[in-house]
C-alpha cells in the first residue's frame, strides 16, 4: 500500500493508444472553466506558454483506497504529479511559462481543498461537465466508483494552440521534469 504522496512499486505502465495524436497543432476552443482562484479561465485567450496537466482525480488522506484503482494504467499518481509541478513552478516560470494549471473533472470545492492541502502556487481548473475534454476529444476512462474521468496527459499551449502533448504520462511524479526538459530543448 502506498500513501497519496508515493507511487506503488508495481504501478502498471500506460501504453500510447494514439488517443492524443490529433491534438498537435490544434487550437484550444473558447470554453471558460471554473478555477480554484474564483475566476473563469478561457485557455484560448491566454498568451505565451501555458502548461495544463490533466489528471483523473485526487484523493484525501481520509478516503479509502478503491479496489482496482492502482491496477488501471495511468490512474494512480495525481497527488505526486501535482506536487511535482508545485516544486517545479519557479523553474517553469524562469524558462518562460506564463500559466500553469492542473485540470480534472472534480468540482472546484474539492479542488480548492486540494490546492490548500498541497500548497499549490497555481490554480486548478474544473471541467466537471467535460466541455473542454469533449471538445478536444481528450481520452477518458470509466471507473466504477467515480464514473467517467480524463486520462492523465499534459498539454503545452502557446498562444491558444497546442504545440506538445505528453501522453501517456509515466511516471506521473516525473512529468514536470519531462516538461522542463522539453521546454529547454
Amino acid at each position: 500500500m502506498s500513501t497519496l504522496f508515493e507511487l506503488p512499486d508495481d504501478l502498471p505502465i500506460p501504453l500510447d493508444d494514439g488517443a492524443c495524436a490529433h491534438l498537435v497543432p490544434k487550437s484550444i476552443p473558447s470554453i471558460p472553466l471554473a478555477s480554484t482562484d474564483g475566476k473563469n479561465v478561457d485557455l484560448s485567450e491566454l498568451s505565451g506558454i501555458t502548461v495544463v496537466y490533466c489528471y483523473p482525480r485526487t484523493a484525501t488522506t481520509d478516503q479509502p483506497e478503491h479496489d482496482g484503482w492502482n491496477e488501471i494504467p495511468g490512474a494512480c499518481g495525481c497527488t505526486p504529479q501535482s506536487c511535482g509541478f508545485r516544486d517545479s513552478w519557479s523553474s517553469l516560470q524562469e524558462i518562460g511559462v506564463k500559466h500553469l494549471f492542473g485540470l480534472s473533472t472534480q468540482g472546484t470545492d474539492y479542488q480548492v481543498e486540494m490546492v490548500h492541502r498541497l500548497n499549490l502556487p497555481f490554480p486548478v481548473l474544473s471541467d466537471a461537465d467535460f466541455a473542454l475534454i469533449d471538445a478536444l476529444k481528450l481520452p477518458t476512462f470509466e471507473f466504477k466508483a467515480f464514473g467517467r474521468l480524463v486520462k492523465r496527459l499534459t498539454l503545452i499551449i502557446e498562444d491558444g494552440t497546442i504545440v506538445k502533448v505528453f501522453y501517456p504520462v509515466f511516471p506521473p511524479d516525473k512529468n514536470s521534469m519531462q516538461v522542463l526538459r522539453w521546454l529547454r530543448e
